[in-house]
């Protein structure tokens, strides 16, 4: 995701450190060159060899090694992002002065490179007025402060923020910095549905599907990490929504349809992954229908075709993509589907494909377009998400 890009990780000393070697693994695992800059302090809890393990690369402890003199400069220069993770009220403290006495600050001072910081500490150091204007001063000089949590820390429990943020949002949020810059979704508007909706029967009995929300999460990550402004409409699914992502909780497809309507006007980009109910029992019954009464007969009529009913809601120029899942890969099926719905491109899967689709990890997709039918080979959703990204970009 980010092959070749130069990220200088900084790491000063906290128990939090642990996070920062899953963070290193995560971002070279990614494609980024990562050099880790410790402080002394930070090399009491994690041995420089660790890193080196996770990066491949040496890493960086002193200002004062031999040869190396101008080393500061030559990081500094070469970073497109630099992430200091933990970062300890003393860390924070220095930068927010312009302090250069080691490697760390050295770099930080002398690089133009977006800076990404997770604070760690105790919650009364991080709730005292000395580190909320530190952190004041970092923020205006272009600094991008994620969390801290609340949670557990290391002398206890603790209900107030201090916790270091997970190492996965650290990533996520990374990849979006360093993606950004270069993609036409930055700072712009998608809407993406995902998952199943719920047609009540009764007080207690639903009709629904077997969707589990995955492909619609993973469009919303990889909008994310373009930079997009992604707000993400989900019926009900246990999935965690990537972080930074709004979401909106519906449960009908009529609740679907005014969650689209309400978000769309602003869009760039309109994803439509969710599976919704189409069928709704006419009549629902206002308690538990008894089995005892014996053979249930239901009559249903269809429920509100989403995309028709919110055309007119969207932007001018929204790119509008439909999902449509056949009984087989009817390209056929699916093109009738763009101008009866006014879509740009419409995610044709197949229900009879077992390995894909519902509740699975990995989806075979076809993307078609008026003049086009791409088959995309059997992929984890995240890696089709990306495709599907590419060319929405490209439509933009």
């Amino acid at each position: 995701m980010i092959a070749g890009r130069r990220v200088v990780l900084g790491v000063s000393g906290g128990i939090a450190i642990y996070k920062s070697c899953t963070i290193a693994r995560r971002l070279t695992e990614a494609g980024g060159v990562v050099d880790v800059v410790m402080t002394a302090a930070a090399g009491e809890f994690v041995r420089p060899a660790t890193f080196e393990a996770l990066t491949g690369r040496p890493v960086v402890t002193s200002l004062w090694e031999p040869g190396r003199a101008l080393l500061h400069i030559d990081l500094a220069r070469a970073a497109d992002l630099i992430i200091v993770a933990p970062a300890t009220a003393h860390l924070l403290a220095r930068a927010a002065l312009g302090l250069a006495d080691d490697q760390l600050t050295a770099i930080l001072l002398a690089s133009g490179a977006a800076v990404l910081a997770a604070p760690a500490m105790n919650d009364s150091m991080f709730a005292h007025p000395a580190t909320q204007e530190n952190l004041a001063t970092l923020r205006r000089r272009g600094w991008t402060i994620l969390g801290p949590d609340t949670g557990p820390l290391a002398e206890g429990p603790s209900d107030r923020p201090g916790r270091m943020v997970e190492p996965e949002v650290v990533v996520s949020y990374a990849v979006r910095m360093l993606r950004a810059p270069d993609s036409p979704l930055a700072g712009r508007r998608v809407v993406v549905t995902a998952g199943p909706t719920r047609e009540r029967l009764d007080a207690v009995r639903v009709l629904t599907n077997p969707s589990s929300g995955k492909m619609g999460f993973a469009i919303a990550q990889a909008a994310f990490w373009r930079g997009a402004d992604v707000i993400l409409i989900s019926g009900p699914t246990a999935l965690e929504p990537p972080h930074g992502v709004e979401l909106v909780r519906v449960e009908s497809t009529e609740d679907l349809r005014a969650a689209v309507a309400q978000h769309v006007g602003q869009a760039a980009a309109l994803v439509m992954a969710a599976a919704p109910a189409d069928f709704r029992p006419k009549t629902v019954a206002a308690g538990k229908r008894p089995r005892a009464n014996g053979d249930l007969r239901l009559v249903f009529q269809p429920t509100v075709d989403v995309l028709e009913a919110t055309a007119s809601a969207r932007a001018p120029n929204c790119v509008t993509v439909g999902f449509a899942l056949e009984n087989g890969h009817d390209v056929d099926r699916a093109r009738g589907k763009l101008g009866s719905k006014r879509l740009d491109l419409v995610v044709l899967n197949s229900a009879a494909d077992a390995d894909a689709g519902f509740e699975a990890d990995a989806n075979r997709v076809t993307l078609v377009t008026e003049s086009s039918a791409e088959d995309l080979p059997l992929a984890p959703k995240i890696e089709v998400a990306e495709t599907l990204m590419d060319r929405i970009e490209e439509l933009l």
